[in-house]
């Protein structure tokens, strides 16, 4: 019923967010009369609030349209590779016609996003730092919402699986970059790969800001899993989709509560990012105006996680601790981390990272045992959060490059040309 009443709130605020929205015009649009008012820019300011407020967000687009190759700008082109009922894979081909046909090939790299209440665009910066050095494939997952109840369940055993096959389309010879929660199911997936021999086990894995080991130095989002049973969670935040959606009936884990809880962790950081928007727009400061408007477009739009997946990773992952204990089986095969020993191993953290705390990632590295040290790499990001880790100017200039490097020490692709690349694609 909690959902239903959603919609309805939803529907309610939708008109008076218009509503908002075109008063704000009449005191800021120039050739409003009342933008001329002693209180325009206070009125439009505070109708703009409102109207950013009551507003339903959609899911962005990426809008990864270009980027710069060595010092040459290259057209991007979104392409979807694979269609899973519930992901995407999408490929951002470069349009490389206009490089050197002898020049060395980028090494190609699979960006597994979180499935975690945010959409894959989240990880907008990344792509578009990536590909100035990387041939780019993402995982953009599907809102559970819009999947039929007929495609049947997703469990995290799943999520393993979707991984190890974007990896076999792409692969051999492939790289692999988690960022948060996919740290998991990734190194499942590339443990199950190391096991059963499987050729296209990617070159290296960088593994970013993810709980293989929620154990240590639990955070807020860890002590709460812990503390509450499955069944509450599954009596408390597990709902229905309503009649107005492709996914009816499904179970789901509702987007609108997860960004309710995603607020509460940090609500005075939340009102005075407003309170400054508020005051920006009263100042005419655009560039600050723009930036806030960016990052709520993204950080308020939210989608629905299947029911059987968040379950199950409540489980696994945060009370059972399946994967640092050697217990976690994938469809009847145990995930074996100690069989990985040609992939090379970077975990990354954020020393300010109040999602997943440090050690965390770290915590791989006592799993892939069979990695020889020389192959191993850690880095903690001095002075970065969790969303700094793969967004921001820390992102781009700090680490980045260290990843970068770390993918072109490991890429036995490098010695094929780029003539070579464009005849294999």
């Amino acid at each position: 019923m909690l959902y239903q009443l959603h919609e309805w709130q939803r529907r309610l605020l939708t008109p008076i967010s218009t509503w908002a929205q075109a008063t704000s015009e009449l005191f800021s649009n120039p050739y409003s009369p009342l933008s001329y008012t002693v209180y325009s820019r206070r009125l439009a300011a505070s109708y703009d609030l409102l109207y950013r407020l009551g507003k339903h967000y959609e899911k962005p687009q990426f809008n990864v349209t270009s980027t710069t190759v060595d010092g040459t700008e290259l057209a991007v082109r979104e392409e979807v590779v694979s269609q899973k009922p519930f992901c995407r894979l999408l490929h951002f081909e470069r349009d490389l016609s206009g490089l050197s046909a002898h020049r060395r090939a980028d090494p190609r790299v699979l960006v597994v996003a979180p499935l975690s209440g945010h959409h894959s665009t989240l990880l907008r910066d990344t792509v578009r730092t990536l590909l100035h050095a990387h041939d780019v494939y993402i995982t953009d997952w599907t809102d559970a919402r819009m999947v039929s109840l007929s495609l049947g369940p997703f469990h995290l055993d799943d999520y393993v699986e979707y991984v190890i096959e974007f990896l076999q389309l792409i692969g051999p010879g492939e790289h692999v970059i988690s960022v948060c929660q996919p740290t998991v199911p990734v190194l499942a997936a590339v443990s199950l790969m190391a096991s059963r021999g499987d050729p296209a086990l990617p070159k290296t894995m960088t593994m970013m800001g993810g709980p293989i080991d929620s154990r240590r130095n639990p955070t807020q989002v860890n002590a709460l899993a812990k503390r509450k049973s499955l069944d509450w969670f599954r009596n408390t935040v597990i709902f229905k989709v309503p009649s107005n959606y492709p996914g009816y009936l499904r179970q789901v884990y509702p987007g609108f509560l997860q960004h309710a809880g995603f607020v509460a962790m940090n609500p005075d950081r939340h009102v005075t990012s407003h309170w400054e928007y508020y005051l920006d727009l009263i100042k005419g400061d655009q560039d600050d105006v723009d930036s806030h408007r960016r990052f709520y477009d993204e950080y308020n739009a939210v989608l629905d996680l299947p029911a059987e997946y968040y379950l199950d990773t409540i489980r696994v992952v945060f009370q059972e601790h399946s994967l640092p204990e050697g217990t976690w089986y994938v469809r009847g095969e145990r995930v074996a981390p100690e069989d990985i020993r040609n992939v090379a191993l970077f975990t990354i953290e954020g020393e300010l990272d109040d999602i997943s705390g440090s050690g965390q990632t770290q915590a791989a590295h006592e799993l892939c045992r069979g990695v020889p040290e020389a192959n191993r790499r850690h880095m903690t990001a001095i002075g970065v959060g969790h969303y700094g880790i793969f967004s921001g100017r820390r992102w781009r200039e700090m680490i980045s490059p260290q990843i970068s490097q770390f993918i072109r020490e490991h890429d036995s692709g490098g010695e094929r040309s780029l003539k070579l690349a464009r005849s294999a694609s």
